[in-house]
């Protein structure tokens, strides 16, 4: 489903159309909420389109990039350990006593494992951050730009010693570009690629 840039479902809630520096309020412009509604529904979509199996994969993926999951380890194991030496009759599952010389090198690689995953999965998530806000500044650029080109040309219009003449490429540059269409010409592009 397409909609027109001006015709773009509001997926941004109300609270989102400002923001807090240093305690004072600051309404964001019409054209950045409308940027931001364009790179969120782009990136619903792409997740829709995602086959469930994958889905799944991401959610598994996703909770073992988590410190959560390293520290359900760490508690995993720890009590493993203690339970192999103050009571093992109670370990669950037909569980070998814990050997640290055994086992040791084995955990703490899996240890040692799941931290630089969780590094990497922050370090992923401030680069999408960082790719977000360049995205969001060369849209911003672009349009601001596009504004100073229309307001160039109605100032030459409007100067009486300049000569008046028909500039296509002005025309052209003065209309600031849909994130939205820019969206789909990439989707459609890929997804012809892809065929």
């Amino acid at each position: 489903m397409v909609f027109p840039s001006n015709k773009l479902p509001s997926i941004v809630p109300p609270s989102v159309k400002s923001v807090y520096i240093d305690g004072e309020k600051y309404p964001l412009s019409e054209q950045v909420v409308k940027n931001i509604e364009a790179i969120i529904g782009f990136q619903a979509k792409q997740k829709q389109k995602l086959p469930w199996r994958d889905r799944i994969i991401d959610k598994i993926a996703a909770f073992f990039g988590k410190s959560d999951f390293l520290y359900l380890q760490l508690l995993f194991f720890a009590s493993w350990a203690i339970c192999s030496r103050l009571a093992p009759q109670i370990l669950p599952f037909g569980l070998p006593l814990f050997d640290v010389q055994e086992m040791g090198i084995d955990v703490s690689a899996l240890l040692i494992t799941t931290g630089v995953l969780i590094q990497q999965t922050r370090q992923d998530k401030l680069a999408e951050q960082r790719s977000h806000l360049i995205l969001q500044i060369n849209l911003l650029t672009e349009q601001k730009i596009a504004k100073l080109i229309k307001l160039m040309e109605e100032l030459r219009e409007d100067l009486p010693d300049i000569r008046n003449r028909s500039d296509f490429e002005a025309q052209i540059m003065q209309q600031a570009t849909d994130p939205q269409a820019v969206l789909d010409i990439l989707r459609e592009n890929l997804d012809s690629s892809e065929s």
